[in-house]
């Protein structure tokens, strides 16, 4: 353990320079972080609400008007079906969960149950059963209910879905890492750093994103459209997609994100490749079909927020009010640009159940109170550790602890993990107990001494003897920080990441470093006495 080895070197440099370049940008003025060359890392430590100030909202999703919306919405699919099947029909009854239809002629109820049950009811994404049932009620009607998981799934689905259009919303307003998590089964916390009005905050948030398809005009190269040149009735448009920054579109829009009533992630069942499935209303149904067979091998572009998210070709026409959108899609980004489809429009209404503001007042008394907090806990143990192991090993302990603090400032700017107050707690307590691989290093030298051991010996057992204790003991505090970071939320996730980030850093400084140290010592100053005996 005592050998001088060059990996071991390596690694404490590497460790020492890690820690230096990713805190220099936190002490560095906004200025001249942004004249440094692109190659150096320029980002400061991310604080939380509590630290930086900002506003917290705790909204909940009315998933059961979304029941009642898609109920209406089945009403105008059976309609429009039956009617397409050229079936009369008599009145229509409509619950938050069914749906049921009178067929007066006897002669076309199976054929109605049929088309129904052939064309509405759509796959679970588990493969067990579907959303919808068709079933015959009583002598003339025909009754179509939600099932269970299918609820289910929709109210998981617009949670999901409304956290998504929730955070572009809220990244529109600047601010840096903000925090949207769900809270139960339909709950969504939101937490935006720096925004200190929460009206604000709800105003964008309500707000609906605008998804429209329109035309790619192709007359016109992306060099003259970014020159001005534009052809009357086009606009450039900035592309999200990889395949180009930019489209030239038709600002007439053919079809709006109002009239797309689902989309989804699904596989080729020919080549297994990922697409995504989309499916309007019937009047958008009507104009998709007619747009796309006028338009057979050219692109159309889906705009969401001004922005082009994926311009396919149109390969044949999309009638039937359903179609399939290909491309070099993973099931990651089928399903993420299935999401942004589908948040065209805030899937149900969102009811504020809390609103709060977080003065930056508070978060600055916050920040220099952990300052103050840990320039106390990093002098007592400064002291604690000088008197009890003298100034040779006592200051390696502490050259150990530095390069520890580096490198967690440095790992959590890097990472941009948001330091929240508990965060600051978490910081400070894995400096105080990061020299307790050092205790357990020394006190097992110091036994090893005793015992009659030669030095060089003894220190070598003093890190291999301690080393098991020292895993063990980093293990479970590791563990305990897993399972709060996992089943935790907001400022416990933060202390937990703080937690675990310092248990990291400090195995291998309180270890590592120290031994780097001791050895490049006692290679020069060739002792015969351990000096902390």
């Amino acid at each position: 353990m005592m050998v001088l080895s060059r990996w071991k070197v390596i690694v404490v440099l590497a460790a020492l320079l890690f820690g230096i370049l990713f805190t220099l940008p936190n002490v560095l003025p906004a200025s001249v972080r942004e004249s440094l060359p692109p190659f150096l890392p320029k980002k400061t430590l991310n604080l939380g609400l509590d630290l930086q100030g900002g506003s917290y909202l705790l909204l909940e999703v009315d998933t059961a008007a979304l029941q009642k919306e898609k109920a209406t919405n089945l009403v105008e699919d059976v309609r429009k079906i039956l009617r397409d099947q050229q079936i009369s029909i008599g009145d229509v009854q409509q619950t938050a969960t069914s749906v049921s239809v009178r067929i007066p002629d006897p002669a076309q109820r199976s054929a109605a149950q049929s088309a129904l049950s052939r064309q509405l009811p759509q796959p679970l994404k588990n493969g067990a059963g579907t959303d919808l049932t068709v079933s015959r009620q009583g002598d003339d009607r025909i009754r179509l209910a939600f099932t269970e998981q299918g609820m289910n799934e929709q109210a998981i689905s617009a949670v999901d879905q409304s956290i998504e259009i929730i955070r572009r919303r809220v990244d529109e307003l600047g601010t840096k890492e903000p925090a949207i998590t769900k809270q139960g089964a339909n709950r969504i916390v939101v937490q935006a750093p720096g925004e200190s009005d929460p009206e604000k905050l709800k105003e964008v948030i309500g707000q609906t994103a605008k998804l429209t398809f329109q035309m790619v005009d192709t007359s016109v190269s992306l060099q003259d459209a970014a020159a001005g040149r534009l052809p009357p009735g086009s606009e450039l448009l900035p592309s999200l997609d990889k395949y180009q920054p930019a489209y030239v579109v038709r600002r007439r829009a053919e079809v709006s994100g109002e009239m797309l009533t689902d989309a989804r992630q699904v596989n080729n069942p020919q080549t297994g490749a990922s697409e995504v499935s989309i499916r309007f209303n019937s009047q958008g149904a009507r104009r998709f079909g007619d747009i796309t067979t006028k338009n057979v091998g050219k692109p159309f572009a889906i705009v969401l927020d001004g922005k082009v998210i994926s311009a396919p070709n149109i390969n044949s026409p999309i009638t039937g009010g359903q179609g399939v959108i290909t491309g070099s899609f993973t099931v990651e980004s089928a399903n993420n640009l299935a999401i942004l489809l589908r948040a065209g429009a805030l899937p149900a209404p969102l009811k504020v159940e809390e609103q709060r503001t977080v003065g930056a007042e508070l978060g600055a008394d916050a920040v220099e109170a952990g300052k103050i907090s840990t320039i106390v806990g990093f002098v007592s143990i400064l002291v604690f550790m000088l008197l009890a192991y003298g100034f040779l090993f006592g200051g390696i302990s502490v050259i150990a602890l530095l390069v520890n603090g580096l490198m967690i400032i440095a790992a959590m700017s890097a990472t941009q993990a948001t330091l929240t107050l508990p965060g600051i707690a978490g910081l400070i307590l894995t400096l105080a107990v990061a020299v307790d691989a050092n205790v357990l290093i020394y006190e097992r030298m110091r036994d090893e001494v005793r015992a009659g051991r030669p030095l060089l010996s003894a220190m070598d057992a003093g890190f291999s003897r301690a080393m098991e204790t020292i895993i063990d003991a980093n293990l479970t505090t590791l563990i305990a920080a897993a399972i709060m970071f996992f089943f935790g939320a907001g400022p416990v996730r933060g202390f937990a990441w703080t937690l675990s980030i310092g248990v990291f850093t400090s195995v291998l400084t309180a270890v590592l470093v120290t031994q780097v140290l001791l050895a490049l010592w006692y290679r020069s100053a060739r002792p015969k006495t351990l000096p902390i005996l």
